[in-house]
């Protein structure tokens, strides 16, 4: 027995040896975009302030570093704590470090298989009757005999020319691109946290601003109709005016059907069915607009995207798999190895006379597969083509996403400056239409012309300002979201066992 597992394990330290080498190409991380700055022409260091509300400027600090929890820069207790219930209970989340978890086991179990021996214990006892030819005794009719055996088995295929190995790098390649699939899981559940309670904030905003509207003009409304109560303006007046105000009235239930659906999205988001979510109530005044984003120089940006990160992971694994179908071209060398012990009747089991075991080794070299071998390769080599014109586009869409969200904050800061200088000048001129309708100084037709361009500019301001917030989330986002300066481990979701 000795003599036998020693010969193997000789010849298994042989072929990991020689499998060191393997076929095929070794894998290169690909060189990063030469770009120095991410949008077409140069960006301000510093976008305009606005006279309003959360209008500070804000200032991109090139090189800076993401926070990992970037989302608490808004400074909202309840924000951060929907977040991590989130992180914590998102059934999302879950799917993602299982799949994981699974991509993990996989590797081990196939790297057991792959580069170790495989050893089986077999025994069996038979018991049968044999005529006595059988047994060169031709005179005697049948014979009862039991016969017992138990063997070890063992069997390697050598991995001359690295075909397991390349195997094990794809597996190895699966356990990255899951890991990264699970940042980018991280990044859009906590990105869609923070967009939508900055949506529900912003709906909430835009209610109340129809609310305060809908005050104004049933005001306006009551003046009216006391001066045709009088006689100084005809009914038509007062009917212009119900007009505007129940057009006003009529925004409103959409207001609140979307405010609905964004709890519910909110809901969802934490985990949580609608009904049992007790999902706080956000506003634009409680949250701050992060005034100072670092933002990764391009050279960074391809090793700190997640979705950037799993797309090299599939090219390594199709690099991986051209190195095993190229190795599957060449000779593969199995070897058997059988110790134990047969006797008639479990008592002479154990005698030394009784040993038996055996050592055997083959080769298998392909010499006709009618192409076969060779379509797989240069199908394999094709995917791998596939997989870098794949990830060429996912760095292209990466560096877009980025380009994009900066000059949307650019904009979104000269257009809230605008905004909010419009809806001061319209409420300028409507609190001067107002006091001339009063005076009998001015005519109703620019009272109410006054009102309308108010009420929309001020609706647009609360819009202006959630859209600096909204774009700001983007920007993190589309820079990977500081995941790679998380001191902690991620939490994991915890999943129910499985029924038996």
């Amino acid at each position: 027995m000795n003599r036998c597992f020693s010969h193997l394990i000789a010849l298994c330290a042989l072929g990991a040896t020689i499998g060191g080498c393997a076929v095929g190409p070794d894998f290169k991380t690909p060189a990063p975009p030469t770009a120095t700055r991410y949008t077409e022409t140069p960006l301000r260091p510093t976008t305009v302030s606005a006279a309003a509300s959360n209008g500070a400027a804000q200032t991109f600090e090139l090189g800076g570093q993401i926070p990992a929890e970037w989302w608490t820069l808004y400074q909202s207790e309840p924000l951060d704590r929907m977040i991590r219930t989130a992180l914590a209970q998102s059934p999302t989340l879950g799917a993602a470090q299982a799949t994981l978890r699974q991509a993990r086991e996989t590797l081990k179990a196939e790297r057991g298989a792959l580069l170790f021996p495989s050893v089986d214990a077999q025994a069996q006892g038979v018991r049968e009757r044999v005529s006595g030819l059988a047994v060169g005794q031709p005179l005697r009719g049948g014979i009862d005999a039991t016969v017992v055996n138990a063997t070890l088995n063992a069997s390697y295929n050598l991995d001359v020319f690295g075909g397991a190995k390349r195997q094990i790098e794809g597996f190895a390649a699966q356990v990255d691109y899951s890991r990264f699939e699970l940042e980018v899981a991280y990044l859009t559940l906590s990105s869609s946290v923070v967009s939508t309670a900055i949506k529900e904030a912003s709906i909430r905003a835009q209610l109340e601003a129809t609310e305060d509207v809908v005050q104004g003009e049933q005001k306006q409304l009551s003046l009216v109709e006391r001066q045709y109560g009088l006689g100084a303006i005809p009914k038509t007046t007062v009917l212009a005016q119900r007009t505007q105000l129940a057009t006003t009235r009529a925004t409103v239930p959409a207001l609140e059907k979307s405010l609905a659906q964004t709890r519910d999205q909110l809901a969802v988001l934490v985990g949580k069915p609608p009904s049992e979510a007790k999902i706080p109530d956000f506003t634009l005044d409680s949250m701050k607009l992060p005034t100072a984003l670092p933002i990764s120089v391009p050279a960074d940006l391809v090793r700190q995207r997640p979705d950037v990160r799993a797309s090299e992971a599939q090219l390594h694994y199709a690099s991986a798999q051209v190195g095993v179908a190229t190795a599957a071209l060449y000779p593969q060398v199995n070897i058997t190895a059988q110790y134990g012990r047969e006797s008639l009747g479990a008592s002479g089991l154990f005698q030394s006379q009784n040993a038996i075991w055996s050592l055997a080794s083959g080769i298998t070299q392909p010499l006709f597969r009618a192409g076969q071998l060779t379509a797989a390769r240069r199908a394999a080599i094709a995917a791998y083509e596939a997989s870098f014109a794949q990830y060429q586009q996912t760095v292209l869409l990466a560096f877009q996403s980025v380009a994009d969200a900066l000059k949307a904050l650019e904009s979104d800061a000269q257009a809230l400056a605008i905004t909010a200088e419009a809806e001061s000048l319209a409420r300028q001129n409507l609190d001067l239409a107002q006091a001339q309708y009063r005076l009998g100084a001015g005519s109703y037709l620019t009272l109410l012309d006054a009102q309308r361009q108010f009420d929309q500019t001020h609706i647009n301001l609360v819009s202006a300002q959630a859209t600096r917030f909204a774009d700001t989330a983007a920007l993190f986002q589309a820079l990977g979201g500081g995941w790679w300066n998380r001191t902690e481990p991620m939490a994991e979701v915890s999943e129910p066992e499985p029924s038996h």
